[in-house]
């Protein structure tokens, strides 16, 4: 009997550790991008505000590379306890589905939603020795030199990538696409000048036009923004073309409802502090929470809106 104390012992501390409330621990935030993007500003912005509230440390976490899939595998394959989530933008959570059919998670089957946590619209931005000022002029430009201009973004399936392509199948361009593993590097070789133009948010473009490092064209959004109202909106040259940019969070399938509806409750007041939203809104980003029900409606609706445009312009990963 003696032998077996040290067993038991050690078992009814790990039941007593396991009923503990939750969090009583760390909760990792994973990014599939570098540090310096958008939707890593916003994670950086609300877990501060989640560790206050939570009384655990919330840690940001950034896998780059091949448009979030290894990070979201890693998630995917993550106990379902509350203690990993994802955070991703529309091109991890709604388009790699379109784009990959080999992923290593089924959406559906893997994950479940949490809150969305924002919304944006791209500025599209241009090195300055790129002879052209204004969405019409880089379509003209485009036009004159089919083949010759080319345009980076985040990654092959990225948001900024689907919004390249969306706006070459509309303009009747045809430009070359550059792949990245982030905007950050993207951003970097545009302003190097290895390539000439990008869709990126406003949070890492707009610093980098105010000090004169590029020129904006536009932006992707439907209308004029409030807070940018000398930059047309693309769509004032390009009658139909929108492409709005949004993230949200989403954990293993198969977590607790509880602890779902906890981290759900604590982002949306994360997202609601003064301090935090206003941080956000300064960087170009609306904060947008939502219900997990929502969300996931929203997501499977984004998933199908993009599949239809994919299909019908015949995009293809390169």
């Amino acid at each position: 009997m003696r032998k077996l104390l040290p067993v038991v012992v050690l078992a009814l501390f790990a039941a007593s550790a396991y009923t503990q409330p939750f969090p009583n621990r760390p909760v990792r935030i994973i990014i599939g991008f570098p540090p310096g993007g958008g939707i890593d500003s916003v994670a950086r912005l609300i877990g501060p505000r989640m560790t206050e509230s939570l009384k655990q440390p919330v840690v940001v976490e950034n896998r780059p590379g091949a448009n979030g899939v290894p990070a979201m595998e890693l998630v995917a394959k993550s106990p379902p306890d509350g203690y990993t989530i994802f955070m991703g933008t529309s091109g991890n959570l709604a388009m790699n589905p379109v784009f990959y059919a080999n992923l290593p998670y089924n959406m559906d089957r893997d994950f479940a939603p949490v809150s969305q946590t924002a919304s944006l619209p791209f500025l599209i931005v241009a090195n300055p020795a790129l002879p052209a000022g204004s969405v019409a002029e880089l379509i003209a430009y485009a036009k004159a030199n089919p083949g010759k201009i080319n345009y980076s973004s985040a990654g092959n399936g990225s948001t900024p990538h689907l919004a390249g392509e969306l706006f070459n199948t509309m303009a009747g361009i045809r430009t070359v696409h550059v792949p990245y593993k982030g905007s950050a590097p993207s951003i970097t070789d545009l302003i190097a000048g290895q390539v000439q133009y990008t869709f990126d948010a406003i949070s890492i473009t707009l610093p980098h036009v105010k000090a004169g490092r590029l020129k904006v064209l536009g932006h992707t959004g439907p209308k004029r923004l409030p807070y940018l109202p000398d930059v047309p909106a693309a769509v004032e040259s390009l009658p139909g073309y929108e492409v709005v940019n949004w993230y949200g969070a989403v954990v293993p399938s198969g977590t607790p409802k509880e602890i779902i509806a906890r981290l759900n409750a604590e982002i949306a007041a994360a997202l609601a502090d003064p301090e935090v939203r206003e941080k956000i809104l300064a960087i170009g980003i609306d904060p947008v929470a939502s219900t997990p029900e929502e969300f996931g409606a929203f997501m499977r609706a984004e998933t199908a809106k993009w599949a239809r445009v994919v299909k019908d312009a015949n995009i293809v990963l390169q």
